[in-house]
């Protein structure tokens, strides 16, 4: 491919070179961008991992409050009278109830998915379409 060299003039070159240069700039700027990208995405899947990570952590983290909170509970019903062992199971009983709760209204959220209704219908209207579209007995018949 030819090239554009520093004090070559422009109106010297032949159309075809002319064709043949912007090509290659395009193919070159294309080149660019596309490892420009790569290079992007690369940093963003690295912010991403260590992101992902430290959720991880501040999740464990919060699960081990969870426990201790939840024991700490515990004994502040014992401190009021209640025997050990009933003091855990009331606490054991209030979480139960709080996933039975969150059960619940996660499966009503989940009756509510529709599973792309409009898309499906699209979807059957256009292979019907497509079928009626063969069909030999909607093709007109020629006339003499």
């Amino acid at each position: 491919m030819s090239e554009a060299l520093p004090g070559e003039r422009v109106e010297d070159k032949s159309l075809g070179e002319l064709v043949a240069l912007a090509s290659s700039n395009v193919m070159d700027l294309i080149d660019a961008k596309v490892e420009l990208a790569k290079l992007e995405l690369k940093d963003d899947a690295k912010k991403a991992a260590w992101g992902g990570m430290m959720f991880a952590v501040a999740g464990l983290m919060a699960g081990m409050i969870v426990i201790l909170l939840s024991i700490a509970a515990a004994y502040g019903l014992v401190a009021l009278g209640i025997w050990h062992w009933l003091a855990f199971i009331i606490v054991a009983a209030v979480y139960a109830l709080i996933a039975a709760g969150l059960l619940f209204f996660a499966q009503r959220r989940m009756k509510k998915i529709e599973g792309a209704k409009r898309t499906r219908k699209q979807l059957k209207d256009d292979i019907k379409a497509l079928r009626h579209r063969h069909d030999p007995a909607d093709v007109p018949a020629l006339t003499d």
